[in-house]
């Protein structure tokens, strides 16, 4: 299994697999036009995060995550948000989001970041089996949005 940063000509799969996610995922609707926005924002500004896909063979997507980075004033170092996981249908219980994650966490270790953060559905179990393997543990902290442009 490749993983590789996406590139622009990528964003097609990708908008195709976050209107997948969106239909799963309770807060959010598909908006292709706004996650291609959102794709570009990432993939053409490398300091804001990564765009991850994952290429079991050359040329066949199979699924993406994305990387947001930011700043813990807690652990005084570099943080990232983890982002948007999702394997499309035919890979699935495949080893395409464990490859994904274990990239994302070697990637972090390598570049100094001390924390990933990442949100769930609470009834997400799959994925919280997922993340648990991984290393991640559940947070006590409750989760707040505000959202204060939204789209019209």
């Amino acid at each position: 299994m490749h993983i590789r940063q996406a590139t622009i000509t990528d964003i097609p799969f990708c908008t195709e697999l976050l209107a997948e996610l969106f239909r799963q995922e309770k807060e959010f609707m598909p908006r292709r036009d706004l996650q291609e926005t959102g794709l570009e924002m990432i993939i053409n500004n490398p300091g804001t995060g990564t765009v991850l896909v994952a290429e079991p063979r050359q040329g066949d997507l199979a699924g993406m995550l994305v990387l947001l980075y930011t700043v813990s004033t807690a652990l005084g170092g570099k943080a990232m948000l983890l982002e948007d996981m999702v394997v499309a249908p035919a890979w699935r219980r495949q080893g395409v989001g464990s490859a994904l994650v274990s990239h994302a966490c070697r990637y972090a270790a390598q570049n100094g970041f001390k924390r990933i953060t990442l949100l769930t559905d609470p009834d997400n179990a799959a994925a919280h089996h997922l993340y648990e393997r991984h290393g991640f543990r559940s947070s006590g902290m409750k989760v707040f949005r505000n959202i204060v442009a939204p789209e019209g």
